[in-house]
């Protein structure tokens, strides 16, 4: 389903202001703007307020651009962009008036959460199918959920409103726990209320299914193990998710809103009238990725991947093809996920060496249109961004049954993302908690490379928190060289927030 923009909801309310003795001088009604009382009335007025929620996901500063670079900073990558505020930004050299701090991400997501806020203060209201509303108002807090779920990696301690906020609102700074705390009482609430799937022009709500994985991963972030399996064998047994034949249709648009998706943000090729960056109707509602994360000549390339993830994609289990001289048969994910010289393949109808690489160097392939179009990447991608699979529930459950003292049935999981891709099943019998604990980190980078969940893992796995894991996070990717502990785990709180309310504090250390 692509979502179209619905920036009238943002239009709602006004700002009173004084000028001398004409005191309401600017204080006017604009007959073009509808405020609250004009629009939340009818089922289709709830329906496009949280399509706008949708939306704010789908921005350039959420899912559409910053994220991609916010969790870029994991050890899988690295910046070598002559943009040199990006660079620094990724090497862990973060000023709290950064562009990509200040300028995007904290400004869509809490236009976005604004959005949610609205929509479930007004939506309860509205006379309707009583199911319908009910639906709606899930989607709205598993949006609302996903937005602080992200800001609690992002930024810890950040302003939790829960409530519609006007331009005099002055919210509490909460602490990660409370962030959290919100984020599982969203999810919580939604779950009973969301369907199984939709169909139709409704393909890409999110589902149960979707709102029971976000709070697994929740609580996969806190070690609650016990409670993040269950959620993640009910997905499981509910047999709505399998894995699809081909890897490679988890990253182009030929195969979106598939068997695997758990939840994917929706884009559009279409060129409209806006290029991105813009929130109004007539913007680009194109995935802005493709543009920055491809080879040189074709994107930015601001962001490649690191040579220990390519030569991770080495795996001795595969039989080899008969005659054949290579010691090792190569991971097929490698060649999806990776361009290098290296890889066979053509991209934009050449190869490696005819476009005159380095060949010690590397770039992201997922979510590029290499194979579609030979011309450079633009502003406008369609292809949908996948932030759950399917797969990646897989493993979660396996790493939680193994942190659980279930080795041997974690295993079977694993195998089950190995084998899609043709290659042989590992032997329980190999393992113990510790070791299965070690390879199944690994076995995550190559599955999931380039998705943005390694920052997630790493946070997860507490590399972040000692001077031990930042040691192990070096020795893959020296930029961690200048994370601080106790500091760079956050970003910075924009500095322009801070001093419009005194009362948001900066994280420590900046």
């Amino acid at each position: 389903m692509k979502f179209s923009k619905i920036s009238t909801v943002l239009l709602a309310g006004g700002l009173l202001l004084a000028t001398g003795c004409q005191k309401d001088l600017l204080d006017k009604t604009n007959p073009n703007a509808p405020s609250t009382s004009q629009f939340w009335l009818t089922a289709d007025d709830a329906n496009k307020g949280v399509i706008a929620c949708y939306s704010g996901v789908q921005q350039y500063a959420c899912y559409g651009h910053s994220w991609q670079f916010i969790t870029a900073r994991s050890d899988e990558s690295f910046s070598q962009s002559p943009f040199v505020e990006l660079a620094i930004f990724t090497r862990f050299i973060q000023a709290n008036n950064n562009f990509f701090i200040s300028s995007f991400a904290w400004n869509d997501y809490y236009r976005t959460i604004y959005r949610t806020n609205q929509a479930l203060t007004h939506i309860p209201d509205i006379q309707m199918d009583a199911a319908l509303k009910a639906r709606l108002l899930a989607e709205t807090r598993f949006v609302r959920a996903l937005m602080y779920f992200d800001f609690d990696s992002f930024f810890g301690n950040v302003p939790l409103i829960i409530t519609e906020s006007t331009a005099t609102t002055r919210a509490h700074q909460a602490t990660p726990a409370e962030v959290e705390a919100q984020v599982i009482a969203d999810l919580t609430a939604a779950i009973p209320d969301l369907p199984l799937t939709y169909g139709g022009a409704d393909k890409g709500r999110v589902t149960k299914g979707a709102a029971q994985a976000l709070l697994a991963k929740m609580y996969m972030q806190q070690h609650k193990y016990t409670e993040a399996s269950a959620l993640f064998a009910t997905i499981i047994s509910s047999g709505t998710y399998s894995l699809v034949p081909n890897y490679l249709d988890n990253f182009t648009d030929a195969n979106e809103n598939n068997a695997e998706s758990v939840f994917e943000v929706q884009y559009s090729g279409a060129v409209l009238d806006v290029g991105q960056g813009q929130d109004n109707a007539s913007a680009s509602e194109g995935y802005d990725r493709p543009n920055f994360f491809g080879p040189p000549i074709y994107s930015f390339s601001d962001v490649q991947p690191r040579r220990w993830l390519l030569d991770a994609y080495t795996d001795s289990t595969v039989a080899l093809a008969a005659g054949s001289t290579t010691k090792h048969r190569i991971d097929p994910r490698r060649d999806v996920s990776i361009i290098s010289n290296l890889n066979p393949d053509q991209f934009y109808g050449k190869t490696f060496a005819q476009l005159g690489y380095n060949p010690s160097q590397q770039y992201w392939r997922k979510y590029l249109n290499d194979r579609t179009r030979t011309t450079p990447e633009n502003f406008t991608s369609g292809i949908n961004f996948r932030v759950i699979r399917y797969a990646d529930v897989l493993l979660l459950q396996a790493e939680a049954l193994n942190e659980l003292g279930q080795t041997a049935q974690a295993v079977p999981l694993v195998n089950q993302v190995r084998q899609r891709v043709g290659l042989a099943p590992i032997s329980a019998a190999s393992y113990t908690q510790s070791s299965l604990r070690l390879y199944m980190r690994a076995e995550r980078g190559r599955e999931l490379a380039g998705e943005g969940q390694r920052w997630f893992d790493i946070n997860r796995w507490g590399l972040l928190d000692n001077q031990a894991g930042l040691n192990d996070l070096i020795t893959r990717d020296p930029d961690f060289s200048n994370f601080r502990l106790g500091v760079s785990k956050y970003m910075p709180i924009p500095q322009s927030d801070i001093d419009i309310d005194p009362g948001i504090k900066q994280n420590p250390g900046y």
